[in-house]
């Protein structure tokens, strides 16, 4: 593991926001590092509000969609709501369908069957619409690209609104309006909206158009929180601003589906059981609620997290809830089957060496394929790609390492593919089995151009370098209002050096996998500190050794009693 101080920022920033702020030097350092330098910056970071959110009719097309779904509601027309049966497209589509149905009722959803259709606006879909008298079909983080798709429901009198975030192509779809704040011709002031924060910018629109108020759609932000926290998108701007008030219905208020899936989980501190969480943070999000509702899409139907994320009912959407944890117990245990076939295949293949990963099995179940890309990079720490059969083709999940672009790689592998599409960190692709293993090779090779070797080794970039002493209540309720964390504000990771343990650390977990200690620095106080995946580094802080940790400052709740805790990110010998 590579060590990287992040950027020293602007000393004269530093004391000028620290000055404006009458906060510690290390708070203004953090703040710099994220861009606030003034006043007013930091305060709509630190009090973010509602009335931060942008006008949704400064998207390019807004005008066209709202106008296009009234006149369906005015002429009676039958409105499809379709999306991606993933987290985003999931909750995407409930939220539309949900706000739709709340005055108007020929709204039907639809979920593409991840096997039967893939990934995207499907004809099979479009048939549906056809078969079902629908006129006007609503896609959810899915379709930019679907040319052919929308010129295909075209010719049967069906009109498409496309709401995407996905990097568009050269061509746009023929659709009435095609929403997605990464056109290049769209000058919306935030590019880095989900999938259903664009469909909350719809409702915004349409809202406003009737006469409601942003107030009146504070009950739909538990979904684009959900969103926001599963597609990994950075939580800065409006983002930040919708995850955080999206976090504070899903802690007081959230809909009974989601309400079902978190109340029975249960959370572990210290390696040992306790009560379920008070207080859910993005994190909780990423790790509790997103792979349940994933988990109806990979292992039965998308269909099913949309019955979820609209059920009104509380004891219905438990029956549902319990249903979705059965599917995330069979996506947990096929996961770890087919990662050990892939690592095998690896060693088998003698590509331990390699520049990049690329494994095929004709019978590895296509829903779990990209969480076993995202293990295969913690192994082999490069870009990776699963493939399995799919029908007739071959499908794929791809996933990335810090800094390197496979989007761009796969661009420039494309002759072998007959489609792709994703981001800089995960994309989807089809090909035909015949093209497998020139496919595999071209990758290999514009890999191997085109990824500097720094980038294959994991690395961990730490905010700044801090002493036990200066940790504190004070230093970790200002820290609590950098939340919500996630991409571009991640959690703040802090050096501190010279560390030596109590002499009661040990390994905790089944395998001794974790590690507990308690630590200090010279005379300071001392913390209590978990390593999660380092029980293998006992030895480094046994028999009063030095070590260095990289860590972030976390609460620990046990029994009612709150206590500040390092949760250490990784620990190595000091030197001298």
């Amino acid at each position: 593991m590579r060590w990287n101080p992040k950027s020293k920022p602007n000393p004269e920033k530093v004391q000028a926001i620290q000055s404006a702020l009458q906060v510690d030097e290390i708070i203004a350092k953090l703040l710099v590092q994220r861009g606030i330098e003034t006043f007013e910056q930091a305060k709509t970071f630190f009090r973010p509000t509602l009335a931060d959110l942008h006008n949704p009719y400064l998207m390019k097309d807004m005008d066209k969609a709202v106008a296009r779904i009234e006149k369906a509601i005015a002429n009676n027309e039958n409105i499809l709501v379709f999306g991606d049966y993933d987290v985003d497209g999931t909750t995407a589509v409930s939220l539309v369908s949900s706000y739709l149905r709340s005055f108007y009722p020929n709204v039907a959803t639809y979920i593409p069957d991840r096997y039967a259709e893939g990934y995207g606006i499907s004809y099979m879909g479009i048939d549906y619409a056809e078969d079902n008298d629908i006129s006007l079909i609503i896609a959810l983080d899915c379709g930019i690209k679907s040319i052919d798709h929308v010129n295909y429901a075209k010719a049967k009198n069906i009109d498409f609104i496309i709401c995407d975030h996905h990097r568009p192509g050269d061509i746009l779809p023929d659709a009435v309006a095609v929403l997605d704040p990464k056109r290049q011709d769209c000058s919306y002031p935030y590019d880095e909206l989900c999938g259903c924060g664009v469909g909350f910018k719809l409702i915004q629109a349409l809202a406003e158009n009737r006469n409601q108020t942003i107030d009146d759609l504070v009950l739909y932000l538990d979904l684009v929180a959900t969103a926001i926290a599963a597609d990994i998108v950075p939580i800065t701007g409006e983002n930040r601003v919708l995850a955080k008030f999206g976090l504070e219905v899903i802690n007081s208020n959230p809909r009974p589906g989601i309400k079902a899936l978190v109340q029975n989980v249960k959370t572990r501190a210290n390696g040992e059981r306790s009560e379920a969480k008070k207080v859910l943070t993005i994190t909780d999000v990423v790790f509790i609620v997103a792979p349940r509702i994933n988990a109806a899409g990979r292992i039965k139907h998308g269909n099913e997290a949309v019955a979820l994320l609209t059920e009104y009912d509380l004891d219905q959407a438990e029956q549902f809830a319990s249903e979705i944890e059965q599917h995330n117990s069979d996506r947990k245990e096929l996961d770890k089957q087919i990662t050990k076939e892939a690592l095998l295949q690896i060693e088998e293949n003698n590509e331990q060496n390699r520049f990049s990963t690329v494994v095929y099995q004709e019978n590895w179940h296509k829903g779990v394929i990209g969480i076993v890309a995202s293990r295969l990079v913690e192994n082999y720490y490069r870009p990776t790609i699963v493939f399995t059969k799919s029908g007739e083709k071959l499908a794929a999940s791809a996933r990335s390492v810090k800094d390197f672009d496979v989007y761009n790689a796969l661009e420039a592998c494309a002759e072998h593919l007959e489609q792709f599409g994703g981001h800089m960190y995960a994309a989807g692709m089809t090909l035909l089995e015949e093209n497998y293993e020139n496919f595999k090779n071209a990758f290999e090779k514009v890999v191997q151009e085109t990824i500097h070797p720094d980038l294959l080794t994991p690395e961990i970039s730490y905010d700044a370098e801090i002493e036990l002493s200066e940790i504190n209540p004070k230093l970790m309720r200002l820290l609590k209002q950098f939340e919500p964390f996630g991409p571009e504000n991640m959690t703040p990771l802090f050096l501190a050096k010279g560390l030596t343990d109590s002499g009661y650390a040990k390994a905790l977990g089944s395998d001794n996998e974790h590690l507990k200690a308690f630590v200090k620095q010279g005379n300071s106080e001392s913390f209590g500190a978990i390593g999660f995946g380092l029980g293998n580094k006992l030895d480094v802080v046994s028999h009063n050794n030095k070590f260095d940790a990289i860590f972030s400052l976390e609460e620990n709740e046990w029994k009612d009693t709150v206590t500040l805790q390092l949760q250490l990110r990784d620990i190595n010998a000091s030197n001298g």
